[in-house]
Order: structure tokens, then sequence, then C-alpha cells
């Protein structure tokens, strides 16, 4: 069962977003460092603990211009991962699918925004955010604090994938100052681009 707002489909869930069950040994130091290579693939590791600009990252991948497509901007009170305190209220949540032009959905998005900031920050609300903000010159930090890996009938549905699927939030920070939550999930279908989300045991003396 589903329920239809006004821009988009969702999950009748706690949460008017996909969560999650949450990776327990995501420490900091597992952020920093890494995980093992037959947890999740050195590839993958470069997409989902990168610094760059994820939407960067698929068209590089996929060779096609990825699209950004709206599923829903409004305003919200539900509690997202525990750093949206440091995101002012009253606040936005927006939603996205991550396609390619081909219509391939790749990764789901939502983030968070002071409702007092999301217009000058978020000018187009079609763009990808990193465009919005380098359009603007913004200087950002991106602190990846939680990787997520777990299921979501959703994103299985959506994504036409089987899950587990691997996620992550950080914060974008400006002037020393968080600007916005990010929280994504990543379909599998990019195994096709970046290899096996893990790399089994028997494999891994072809990496020495």
């Amino acid at each position: 069962m589903a329920l239809t707002n006004n821009s988009g489909i969702f999950p009748v869930t706690e949460s008017s977003w996909p969560r999650l069950d949450r990776l327990e040994i995501s420490s900091e130091e597992t952020i920093r460092n890494g995980l093992p290579h037959w947890q999740l693939s050195p590839t993958w590791q470069m997409l989902i603990l990168g610094n760059g600009s994820p939407t960067r990252h698929l068209q590089l991948l996929t060779g096609e211009k990825i699209v950004v497509d709206v599923i829903d901007m409004s305003p919200t009170q539900e509690e997202p991962p525990e750093e949206i305190g440091q995101i002012e209220t009253p606040r936005i949540l927006r939603q996205v699918w991550l396609k390619t032009v081909s219509g391939e959905k790749l990764a789901y998005a939502a983030s968070w925004w002071a409702m007092a900031q999301v217009d000058e920050y978020l000018q187009n609300r079609s763009l990808p955010i990193w465009d919005s903000l380098s359009i603007l010159h913004t200087e950002l930090y991106r602190d990846v604090r939680q990787l997520y890996c777990g299921h979501s009938s959703f994103l299985s549905e959506q994504f036409a994938q089987n899950s587990p699927f691997w996620g992550r939030h950080y914060l974008f920070w400006h002037r020393q100052q968080p600007l916005t939550l990010i929280y994504e999930v990543f379909s599998p279908v990019l195994e096709k681009y970046l290899g096996k989300l893990s790399i089994n045991l028997d494999d891994r003396v072809n990496l020495r």
C-alpha cells in the first residue's frame, strides 16, 4: 500500500522517506579508512565514501547525462538522521531520483534544508544539488557521517532490483555552518559499471 501526494508515491512506513537498516560497524574510523573489500568492493567504496559529486560520478560511469526527477519538495516536521538538529527549522524535505536520460534509476536522494535558505541555494529545483551550488560558487565540505546497508520494498520496486542496498548520509558545510543534510541510496544496477558490490574470499587473491 502506498500514499500519493501531489507529486509522487511513497511507502506507508514510519516516515515518508525510505530508511535502510543501519550498518552498525559504520564508525568514524570505518568511514575514514574504508570497509573490508569482502564487505564492499573498492570501486563501490570510491563512490559511496568519496568526496566527489555523485551526479558527476554517475555521468562518467554511464556516459549519459544524469537528470534529476523531483519526487517531492515540501515542508516536513518528521525526524530524519540525527544530525538534522544542525539544520534550522522550519525545514523543507526534497526527494529525487537520479536517472539517466534513457530513464534508468540509479539512485534515490533525500535532502533537508532550512526553509529560510532553500530558495537562495536551490534556485533551479530541477538541477542536481552540486550543480546548483557550483553555479553560485558555493564552497563546500562534504562530511560523510553514516553508512547504510539494508532493505526497502519501496526501493526494490522502484529500482527493479533486489536488496540489500547501500547508502549514506552526510552534511554539506558552508562557511563553517551545516547547509543541508543529504541521504542517498544507490541501485545495484551500478554493478554493471562498478563491478560486484563485494569481493568474495576466493577472489581476493587476485587483488594482491
